[in-house]
């Protein structure tokens, strides 16, 4: 694993409500495994999110599409999310890099298709499950202020969507023997959450 610096190239998959900081936990492991890696392997970062944001002002038919169900407060169908990251990895994928994904899955459905493109890689994933309450959610992303976020009714449906959706597809990795699941709790502060995640990930190594 990470931690005796002659790794094998990882594969990290963040998933957690909105608001929890994915994102910025996904950057605090990325640069802690390149201070790491004594091999120096890149990091392949599959960020869904700013990827269908670019997408939805694209002008093709399937971008208008997607951006009509976007304004109606509606979730992408899981083709389209699916396609979001797969065509990324198969465009840009070498085998080499340590991999982290952050904003996927959104759905069961997306689950089971990571679950494939994981044995087509034969990669095992470590899945870190950033737990923070509906409330704590709703308040961070009220404060944010993002476009996305503008409405309490927008900031509803899309936890309404994690509680509906997401949950089942956190379940199905904690219960999946083929990769490693630790649940951490999101809502300390973001330097104490990296400490966690990092002694948990310990004691796979």
């Amino acid at each position: 694993m990470l931690y005796n610096n002659r790794m094998n190239p990882q594969t990290y998959i963040f998933i957690g409500r909105s608001g929890c900081g994915k994102g910025t936990q996904a950057e605090f492991l990325i640069s802690y495994i390149k201070e790491r890696d004594v091999e120096k392997r890149p990091v392949f970062y599959l960020e869904t999110g700013p990827q269908f944001r670019d997408f939805i002002t694209g002008d093709s038919y399937a971008s208008i599409l997607a951006k009509k169900v976007y304004e109606e407060d509606k979730r992408q169908p899981d083709f389209l999310a699916i396609w979001m990251w797969s065509h990324l990895l198969v465009e840009g994928f070498t085998g080499i890099e340590h991999l982290v994904m952050d904003g996927t899955p959104r759905s069961i459905a997306e689950a089971l298709a990571i679950d494939t493109a994981l044995g087509f890689y034969n990669r095992k994933a470590t899945v870190i499950y950033l737990n923070v309450s509906r409330d704590w959610s709703e308040k961070r992303l009220l404060a944010r202020g993002r476009a996305d976020d503008a409405t309490l009714k927008r900031i509803t449906k899309r936890l309404d969507w994690f509680d509906s959706d997401v949950l089942p597809a956190v379940e199905h990795f904690r219960n999946d023997p083929q990769c490693n699941f630790i649940e951490v709790n999101g809502e300390q502060g973001k330097e104490k959450v990296h400490e966690e995640i990092v002694r948990r990930l310990k004691t796979f190594s």
